[in-house]
């Protein structure tokens, strides 16, 4: 499980996104990135936080932030989410998992006494060279796009 520091080298990836096109953070490279994961399309939580980045999309965009949501979900059921919500950014589909763990943001959760393996609410911001600058685990949905432009100074 990775232990990703402020400071490290930003983990790559290439992963479809909602229009089945390959996005990969070398790609990006010389643009800033936020990425954030949350845990699943049409829940409560992540249908608030997905609002309040595309309420702040202009903002992040404007300073240079390419936002990139990311979850387990289909393809198509980002596409479903993204039209619902008019989303402006892309959302990746981590199927496999590969970039929730790459970036450790697999935990034990419990619901009703229940234990299962899901994503923690999380958010990485990586700069123009890959390097993270913040990271942001175990975030509450309805405050956590607010916290983050005021981080930003934005």
């Amino acid at each position: 499980m990775a232990d990703l520091k402020v400071g490290d080298k930003a983990p790559d990836f290439s992963i479809v996104n909602d229009a089945d096109t390959v996005v990969s953070l070398k790609e990006l490279a010389g643009q800033k990135v936020i990425l954030y994961f949350y845990p699943k399309d049409n829940t409560h939580g992540c249908s608030v936080e997905a609002q309040q980045f595309n309420e702040a999309y202009e903002t992040l965009k404007q300073a240079g932030y390419v936002v990139l949501g990311v979850s387990r979900d289909t393809v198509k059921r980002h596409v479903n989410f993204k039209a619902k919500y008019d989303l402006q950014f892309d959302l990746l589909a981590d199927t496999e998992e590969t970039l929730c763990n790459a970036y450790g943001v697999m935990k034990e959760k419990k619901l009703y006494g229940k234990v299962s393996i899901g994503i923690e609410r999380s958010t990485f911001v990586i700069d123009e060279k890959g390097i993270l600058t913040h990271i942001y685990r175990g975030v509450k949905a309805k405050e956590h796009v607010g916290q983050l432009l005021k981080d930003l100074g934005l």
